[in-house]
């Protein structure tokens, strides 16, 4: 067999008795903050001009928008999938040489999940399915070094978790992941230099290609089954030689994946945590600072601190303010804390983040590049006008894997994106659903994101 085929057979062969009680648990949590960072970005401008298209273009009413209304199953993939992403607020996963969202695949699992009339239990294996082609695909795979894009190891998670959803046998799962894994190859430059909407939509138009794909495949199309190791396939062309045994692997991935604690690029959230945690216990204001000295890892310093991937000192827009660590360090000390309110324009160009971010120096470290990504280290190094200095050394936060979010912090989190959109009777509705998922049915938890959310 090739490997896409070994790994059809391990999609087809999940099931959720696989998966353990604390996996459960942890998607179950996935799921929330993936939701709460949906409806919270339902008023996002990208998010209307998306609606708008969707409108104008129409769909047969088969899968539920969350907000309100139904479209196409592959174009609800993209719109909620677009809706878990705007934020830049849902979960992570890090590799040594990779960095993904696997929540991002939430869209598509729920679109196919409804339009297959499946069960919560159904839901919660495909999505665990989904989490793991992802992570172990970053694991062994990376392709970041290589200017390709995280949404590329996606596509095969993508049409992997459609494919269980949809009930699709080994040969048509097969053939979803070959066409997925074909045809959507994204570069690496959506996250360099001067970032664009597109930051955000990368992923959603996967979600959307790769359920389609997976359709596809139901129809009985056929793809290259080689992908993977064939002449010029991924191996070949794209990620070099790597070895996975998906006959030995498990459902446990997501328990290996990170919750953010703040509205900011994964990377950050640690350096946050130890700048917000000076703010209280030293009483730290931006006044006293004359210069905020960051050493961190190298990926935090290459993505967001201002190396490879460009200067982080620029900053006018959402997507340039999420991906500069400067900035999310200096609004977290002005503001106290880190939340889509940090990144709405008129508090981006304001003058005094505008001047303390360039007090904000990144550098990275050696040595705490070998601890990462085990660890999240940094060293915070504050000098103040008066000449003395403050200093912090962080390892984790909580939410990151090694210090996992609770489920009563993801309902608070859940909360406060949501409150703005939701009365209390709503999201308390959501929050007993997601609870008690393997009691229902996917449409049933749709039903309840279909209503109209927005003043609701």
């Amino acid at each position: 067999m090739t490997l896409d085929e070994q790994l059809a057979a391990y999609v087809v062969g999940a099931k959720y008795e696989d998966l353990s009680e604390q996996a459960r648990a942890e998607l179950k949590i996935r799921i929330l903050d993936a939701l709460g960072c949906a409806i919270g970005a339902l008023a996002g401008p990208p998010i209307s001009r998306l609606r708008l298209q969707l409108e104008d273009f129409g769909g047969n009413p088969l899968a539920t928008l969350i907000g309100g209304g139904k479209t196409a199953p592959d174009r609800a993939a993209l719109y909620n999938s677009a809706l878990v992403r705007y934020l830049d607020y849902n979960d992570s996963y890090i590799a040594p040489g990779e960095t993904c969202h696997p929540s991002d695949n939430l869209g598509s699992v729920l679109a196919a999940c409804e339009y297959a009339h499946k069960s919560g239990k159904d839901l919660l294996t495909a999505l665990a399915l989904a989490y793991q082609v992802q992570c172990r695909l970053s694991d062994v795979a990376p392709v970041r070094a290589r200017g390709f894009d995280h949404t590329t190891q996606g596509a095969y998670a993508v049409a992997a978790g459609v494919s269980k959803a949809l009930g699709l046998d080994q040969q048509k799962t097969a053939n979803a992941i070959a066409i997925s894994g074909t045809a959507y190859n994204a570069l690496r430059v959506t996250r360099t230099g001067r970032l664009s909407n597109w930051k955000g939509l990368a992923y959603p138009d996967t979600a959307f290609g790769a359920t389609h794909a997976a359709f596809l495949a139901m129809r009985g199309i056929t793809g290259p089954l080689e992908v993977f190791e064939g002449n010029k396939g991924f191996m070949q062309s794209i990620s070099g030689p790597f070895k996975i045994d998906w006959e030995s692997e498990d459902l446990e991935a997501v328990r290996r994946t990170n919750v953010k604690k703040y509205n900011a690029e994964f990377h950050s959230q640690s350096a946050l945590e130890g700048i917000l945690e000076l703010r209280e216990t030293q009483q730290l204001s931006a006044d006293a600072v004359t210069q905020i000295e960051i050493s961190i890892f190298d990926v935090a310093y290459n993505i967001i601190g201002g190396g490879e991937e460009g200067n982080k000192h620029l900053v006018q827009t959402k997507e340039e303010a999420d991906h500069s660590l400067p900035y999310m360090v200096a609004v977290a000390l002005l503001d106290g804390e880190v939340t889509p309110a940090q990144y709405a324009h008129e508090r981006i160009v304001k003058a005094d983040v505008q001047q303390l971010l360039r007090k904000v120096i990144i550098r990275p470290n050696e040595t705490l590049s070998k601890r990462f990504p085990k660890e999240m280290p940094c060293h915070i190094h504050v000098s103040l006008n008066n000449g003395q200095a403050l200093d912090l050394d962080k390892t984790d936060y909580e939410g990151f894997y090694s210090r996992p979010m609770s489920w009563e912090k993801a309902c608070a989190k859940f909360e406060r994106l949501t409150t703005p959109s939701l009365s209390a009777q709503k999201r308390n509705a959501i929050i007993d659903a997601t609870a008690g998922l393997e009691a229902l049915d996917v449409h049933d938890l749709m039903t309840l994101l279909g209503l109209s959310l927005l003043n609701a």
